[in-house]
């Protein structure tokens, strides 16, 4: 027998966002994906996809996941939030093609479990030849969109505040910095030297774990990549608060940048 909870709880989440793509003709809801959760059920990898108004510069390419760990709800809330915003106020946007991938572990999301529902940590396996259907799935979005900016959303229990994974080009000074400043609005920054086990400077991380969700390795020029880490032990409405605040912060950002900068 299908448990009807997964369905549910992924239903409460996504059904809001889909309401919204009935309000602007800008936002666009789909599934980029479907996947086997065992006893014949079968649950979607959206993607939600927001077109701002152009510029007289080719927009942006900007992708945000969350969810990749199921236990970490608070990046999903954030993007729905920020596609509110968008909604209410399309000049966020400016010159940006926001690409939403609000629950990239379905079955993780749907038990409140860090891994899927084979016990994999989803984001040490991409890259690597993963058989994992959520892998693939998006493996095949970042190679097909070939985005010019990514970023994840993810949460630490460990830590006593926000901090950021940054690779590629211009991440550190003009994206992350301005990012954790708006996040620290509402959740302190860490400032140890080491957090996760890296080297970290001001609450930036310049290495990363193997097998993250990343751009492909052939992509060239590389995108910026970046993870945004909420401390976990916060609660869950601040959390989001100071994840939206670090994403309005970045994207604020993005047109005060030559395309140059990105290197793409």
């Amino acid at each position: 027998m299908i448990d009807p909870a997964p369905r549910a709880r992924m239903r409460a989440l996504l059904a809001p966002l889909f309401e919204l793509t009935l309000q602007d003709s800008r936002l666009e809801g789909m599934i980029a994906g479907v996947i086997d959760a065992g006893c014949g059920e079968r649950l979607p990898i959206p993607r939600f996809v927001y077109r701002g108004p152009t510029t007289d510069l080719e927009s942006v390419r900007l992708a945000l996941f969350a969810l990749v760990h199921g236990d970490e709800p608070a990046g999903a809330t954030a993007i729905f939030h920020l596609l509110v915003t968008a909604v209410q106020d399309p000049s966020l946007l400016r010159g940006v093609d926001l690409f939403c991938y609000p629950v990239c572990n379905p079955t993780g999301f749907a038990d409140g479990t860090r891994c899927n529902r084979a016990g994999v940590d989803l984001n040490r396996e991409f890259w690597r030849g993963s058989s994992h259907g959520e892998v693939q799935i998006l493996e095949a979005e970042l190679r097909a969109h070939r985005f010019d900016g990514l970023v994840a959303l993810h949460a630490d229990c460990d830590s006593p505040g926000m901090y950021a994974f940054a690779r590629g080009p211009v991440t550190s000074d003009e994206l992350v910095a301005p990012a954790l400043a708006a996040s620290e609005s509402v959740l302190p920054r860490n400032t140890d030297v080491v957090i996760d086990g890296f080297s970290a400077h001001h609450g930036v991380i310049r290495d990363c774990y193997e097998g993250v969700l990343a751009p492909p390795p052939e992509q060239s020029p590389a995108p910026f990549e970046i993870i945004l880490e909420t401390p976990g032990r916060a609660s869950e409405a601040a959390q989001v608060q100071a994840a939206l605040s670090g994403l309005r912060g970045l994207i604020a950002t993005l047109p005060r940048l030559s395309r140059g900068g990105f290197g793409i």
